[in-house]
């Protein structure tokens, strides 16, 4: 397998382990924050690309670590830590909010 094909392939496993994390946003909690222009941007400028990054990474890291934690029966406990803690905080928070979940404040 080139370079090529390896990046592609993990490209597309990363594409289909975000989708599989997108249902999640229709049971989000409901949020009251009014962010600022400020906040906002911060957010979308800074805040989102580092949490996608730390979501990959963990996403790498989760899957190194996994026969590991399937001898330790902790899997799920290290997936929600490693995986859908950061994917939360990149995808299911309005922009410039600190807590995820759903804005209901429009």
């Amino acid at each position: 397998m080139n370079f090529r094909q390896l990046i592609a392939s993990r490209l597309l496993a990363s594409i289909f382990a975000v989708a599989l994390l997108l249902p999640g946003t229709a049971f989000a909690e409901k949020v009251n924050e009014e962010p600022t222009m400020l906040t906002m941007g911060a957010d979308l400028l800074v805040v989102r690309p580092v949490m996608l990054g730390v979501t990959v990474l963990g996403m790498a890291l989760y899957t190194v670590t996994l026969p590991f934690s399937l001898l330790g029966g902790n899997s799920g406990q290290v997936f929600e830590t490693m995986v859908l803690g950061p994917a939360e905080t990149t995808f299911v928070r309005c922009l410039g909010c600190t807590t995820p979940g759903y804005n209901s404040g429009q």
